[in-house]
């Protein structure tokens, strides 16, 4: 899938069974309408929205095969900023908090420490969101895009877990964004997150913005559902950060 979404193939955009059998599309990888294990090819969707209510242009990233790296996304102040807090939180040993990287990979290492703290990240200065909020959730569908946004696709699959997303192999995940240039997401009001067999998911609305190589710019709307393990014994601290756990995206409607 090219634009965003989360399926392979196709030129530009991949429509994807959405779950309970309804359809849906995205931009070439943006995470699909569908079980994260559902993959399926389409044609590209139209850009239907009007130019009235239509998105400022979303401002292009490096070259597809070039990490943007946070200091040129966001500003060597911005970046420094970051990476003080990513030294300050990170108990790795040779850690990603450096300004040449992705922003997003930045944040995910932060994110990634401040779940580590446990409890203690709420005296934490470098955790300013709650691991376990709603926040947090929001934060990783957040980080999703700016990865894409960056082509750091690494970074991107790794928001649905560890193994990235399942039933799909990382070259097909990163294959089904090459034409796609730019992303942006809007993230809607989340509601409260909810419980069931051990785990808690929140969802969270999105808008997402994508402008294809070829110029053309595409709107897609729908939800993502985020997913984390509670504290119960045995589970991870891997376990127990948000990751991605499916999505439902498709064009939007002028």
């Amino acid at each position: 899938m090219k634009p965003l979404a989360a399926l392979l193939l196709g030129p530009l955009v991949l429509p994807l069974a959405a779950c309970g059998g309804s359809s849906g599309e995205e931009p070439r990888n943006m995470t699909a309408s569908v079980p994260a294990s559902t993959n399926a090819a389409a044609p590209v969707a139209p850009d239907t929205t009007p130019n009235a209510s239509r998105p400022a242009p979303i401002k292009p990233s490096a070259a597809a095969d070039t990490i943007l790296s946070c200091a040129a996304e966001r500003g060597q102040a911005a970046a420094q900023r970051l990476v003080k807090i990513c030294t300050s939180v990170s108990p790795a040993t040779h850690p990603p908090c450096n300004a040449v990287n992705s922003c997003a990979i930045i944040e995910d290492e932060i994110a990634r420490s401040c779940a580590l703290l446990g409890d203690e990240a709420a005296s934490t200065p470098g955790c300013a969101i709650d691991p376990k909020s709603d926040a947090a959730a929001a934060a990783v569908v957040r980080r999703y895009y700016s990865a894409i946004n960056a082509h750091d696709y690494s970074t991107a699959w790794t928001q649905w877990g560890p193994d990235g997303r399942p039933g799909q192999r990382f070259a097909d995940f990163q294959k089904g964004y090459a034409d796609t240039r730019a992303t942006r997401v809007t993230i809607g009001t989340v509601p409260p997150s909810e419980g069931a067999a051990g785990s808690t998911y929140a969802t969270i609305p999105v808008a997402v913005d994508a402008q294809l190589n070829d110029g053309r710019q595409q709107r897609f709307v729908g939800q993502y559902v985020v997913r984390r393990v509670n504290d119960v014994p045995g589970a991870s601290a891997e376990q127990r950060r948000w990751h991605i756990d499916s999505a439902t995206l498709k064009p939007a409607k002028g």
